[in-house]
């Protein structure tokens, strides 16, 4: 591993299962980000699983807790996967990057998007994470994500709530947005709308794994 293409690769397990990988991510130094926040923060869910979901990576409340999508976002996420018939105790959730960047403004830690070079270094532990968790559905929960697994040229807004097939993947997969976008929205009616949008696209994922 060099400074020049970062990469995750070398801290896998010889034998992957959830357990191993865990421990692994745990001391994972792949990218610089390892130096930033309080801990890995890696997937959780049921193995294995009909449906996996994937979003950014993890917030403040994430950080400090250990525990994907356990902040705001993962309670709408909560809220919505019951509205669309799903069982957020059988979905695997996850994060396509491990570690929370942020910078400092006074003593608040504010989100910064993760570079491409930072995703990509990443990588590896998603794909394990689908080695063992052997989903039917992969949802893509926001850009990042999805161009994690689409390609960089990939866009949410021209293909949410569709069922697709990915480059090099078994499952298929649906995008949508990240449920934090929908907390982010200018006022309630827009929320509201945006929320509504978004249990539709999960209810396309309850319906393929029912189908």
């Amino acid at each position: 591993m060099t400074d020049e293409h970062p990469t995750a690769r070398p801290f896998l397990p010889p034998r992957k299962t959830l357990a191993t990988l865990r421990r692994a991510a745990a001391i994972c130094g792949g990218c610089d980000l390892h130096h930033l926040g309080t801990q890995t923060v890696f997937g959780e869910g049921p193995v294995p699983a009909h449906v996996m979901m994937v979003g950014e990576q993890p917030g403040d409340r994430e950080d400090v807790e250990g525990h994907p999508f356990v902040g705001p976002a993962g309670h709408l996420l909560d809220q919505a996967l019951a509205e669309a018939g799903l069982d957020r105790e059988q979905v695997y959730v996850t994060n396509a990057v491990k570690h929370f960047r942020f910078e400092m403004r006074g003593k608040r830690r504010i989100h910064r998007k993760p570079s491409m070079t930072q995703v990509s270094a990443c990588r590896p532990w998603l794909e394990s994470e689908l080695s063992v968790v052997r989903p039917e559905i992969l949802v893509l929960l926001g850009a990042v994500a999805a161009q994690s697994v689409m390609g960089s040229s990939f866009r949410v807004t021209q293909h949410r709530g569709e069922i697709l097939d990915a480059p090099d993947l078994r499952p298929q997969v649906v995008p949508t947005v990240h449920p934090a976008s929908i907390l982010r929205a200018r006022d309630e009616r827009a929320r509201e709308e945006q929320r509504s949008a978004f249990v539709h696209d999960l209810t396309v994922v309850a319906r393929a794994i029912a189908a």
